[in-house]
């Protein structure tokens, strides 16, 4: 997620869908394997494009599965045997992809590391897993240069399968030469694998604190993948941009296993993503799919879309009314697809509640955004809508195979949702204490999660129980929800909301620049500037104080607004690390 600075159409032919449905029904997998799926993809599929860059390439499913064969090839020349971890530490690229499949093709296990990770919880990662190889790409290579475990045998550049030379210096990977592997075609000895065997270690970015590494089986990430397909449909003429991290398993399921599942094509970016280079991208290949976080969805919205409807008195008065506000909507939306390409048909956003305002201009707009839930746990998908069902500030139906139910709901109906099915996790590698925590004897995940279903059994987050504030009189408070109203109000960039001394306090990041901005005349007028500056910082407190109460019930209501002068401490997959504010002194 370290392109924040940037950021409609349906399926209208019914040919493009009975496409799609025959792929569904012919993609019969003897095993729900990683090998079996790449395989099977490949086999049926060899002539399409797989996975390339934006800028360039044109590697087929066929080249694909010669890559993935002469990796797995080379692995096992460095003696790495089923059953051993290899990480992967890298920026997104069609090389990753081969890398995973190449580990999994031999038995081995995979681990994925987020590259917001620092040097120090990678280092805990790799002698955790007892990792025996990492690949690493030049731009994280720093972040592994110096480690050492007990374990790690072998450093290999991602970018070209160049093996790294013990204590090879980080300012000198770029002159790496390349290495020579991806020409062995040597079939492989045979090894079994079940669909019950791990396939993937990954560890969260948890905003408790600490990682813990979620085991993840053949089975439940293929299994999860083709599900997947029955919320939204997926076909050969699909074209997807992955731009979130493949190491988080919402892209790694939905952005590159349920795509080769049925023969679609996967583009990456050559580069760190910024506007200048993705917007070309995208007009380039006019991508049908995209995964998202609300965070970069919110950031398009506060950037390109309000400054426009606050360009002038009379454009502000018309997005106050509905009508008015739906047809500026509705135009804005226009534009922005074109932005996208013009032929997007869904745009997934996951990993945390969506703005409320953002989602009704979305909704409005008739931008095609979709809102999935589940966790790293569930491999990850368990609910969901394709873009011709979402509803405001929910998620939708559970997905077809998956149980669901809210336990010990309240007069509401609300309560913790458990879930159990193919793709819940094996447990938490080498910690069989929090899996019992967390998995009951008959096989229900307790998610953490607080939701209810509606009279039409569509599902509706409220918040984590962890976070779930109790009010003086047993009243519920969901932070969430709050912290949604306080990030719309303008100038403010990110918020927390927490309890102190019985008080409800909002943390507050304010966007300082555009603050400025708004009050350049002061730098002008006599007198001092600074003190100017916190004048009106306390205005905008005092304001947004009365803003947000106006707007939640009576036991939400804020008692204290705080300035959070830096922004807030994030785990990788940018979520706030609530923890390190639990203590926050009044």
């Amino acid at each position: 997620l370290f392109f924040l600075g940037f950021f409609n159409h349906y399926i209208k032919k019914s040919s493009y869908l009975c496409g799609v449905l025959v792929n569904n029904f012919t993609m019969i997998l003897k095993k729900l394997t990683l090998p079996e799926l790449l395989k099977n993809s490949c086999s049926q599929f060899k002539n399409n494009l797989s996975l390339n860059f934006v800028q360039s390439g044109n590697r087929t499913y066929q080249d694909l599965y010669k890559d993935v064969l002469s990796l797995a090839n080379h692995l096992l020349t460095l003696g790495i045997q089923k059953g051993d971890k290899v990480a992967i530490l890298s920026a997104n690229m069609p090389n990753w992809g081969i890398t995973q499949f190449a580990i999994a093709q031999i038995g081995a296990i995979s681990v994925p590391i987020l590259p917001g990770f620092s040097s120090t919880e990678i280092q805990n990662i790799l002698e955790h897993a007892e990792v025996k190889v990492i690949f690493v790409s030049k731009l994280l290579y720093k972040l592994v240069a110096p480690i050492k475990t007990d374990f790690l045998e072998h450093k290999i550049l991602m970018n070209n399968f160049a093996s790294i030379p013990e204590g090879y210096e980080a300012e000198a990977i770029e002159k790496l030469e390349p290495a020579n592997v991806l020409n062995n075609q040597t079939p492989l000895p045979e090894i079994t694998i079940e669909e019950e065997d791990t396939a993937s270690i990954i560890y969260t970015s948890g905003t408790t604190g600490f990682s813990k590494g979620v085991e993840l089986t053949h089975k439940n990430l293929v299994w999860n993948a083709r599900q997947c397909s029955t919320i939204q449909p997926v076909g050969e003429k699909d074209r997807f941009l992955s731009i979130l991290p493949l190491a988080h398993t919402y892209e790694n399921t939905l952005g590159l296993l349920l795509p080769l599942l049925f023969g679609a094509q996967i583009f990456y970016l050559d580069r760190v993503p910024t506007p200048k280079l993705l917007v070309p991208a995208m007009q380039k290949i006019r991508p049908t799919v995209i995964l998202s976080v609300p965070l970069v969805i919110e950031k398009i919205y506060k950037t390109q879309i309000v400054p426009r409807f606050n360009s002038s008195a009379m454009m502000r008065t018309l997005h106050k009314f509905a009508p008015t506000r739906k047809i500026l909507n509705r135009l804005a939306g226009k534009k922005l697809m074109k932005t996208f390409g013009g032929e997007l048909v869904f745009f997934g956003i996951g990993g945390s509640k969506l703005d409320p305002t953002v989602e009704r201009f979305l909704h409005e707009a008739k931008f095609p955004y979709a809102i999935g839930y589940g966790l790293t746990e569930t491999a990850p998908m368990s609910a969901g809508s394709n873009p011709s069902a979402t509803f405001l500030q929910g998620v939708g139906p559970v997905m077809e195979g998956v149980s669901m139910k809210i336990n010990e709901p309240d007069h509401k109906g609300e309560g913790e949702i458990w879930i159990k099915g193919p793709h819940v996790m094996k447990g938490y590698y080498k910690k069989p204490e929090l899996t019992q925590e967390v998995m009951t004897p008959d096989g229900w995940f307790k998610t953490g999660d607080l939701g209810f279903f509606d009279t039409k059994g569509r599902l509706s987050i409220r918040g984590r129980i962890k976070t779930m504030i109790l009010g003086a009189s047993g009243e519920n408070i969901y932070p969430e929800e709050i912290e949604s109203i306080i990030n719309n109000f303008r100038f403010v960039n990110e918020s927390l909301v927490v309890e102190s001394k019985g008080k409800l306090v909002a943390m507050v990041h304010f966007n300082m620049e555009e603050l400025e901005k708004q009050y350049q005349k002061l730098k002008t007028q006599a007198g001092n500037y600074k003190a100017h500056l916190n004048e009106m910082i306390e205005e905008q407190k005092k304001e947004l104080f009365e803003y947000v109460n106006s707007r939640v019930n009576n036991f939400s209501k804020l008692q204290l607004v705080m300035i959070q002068s830096e922004p807030f401490e994030k785990t990788p997959t940018q979520k706030i690390k609530r923890f390190l504010y639990n203590n926050i002194q009044v």
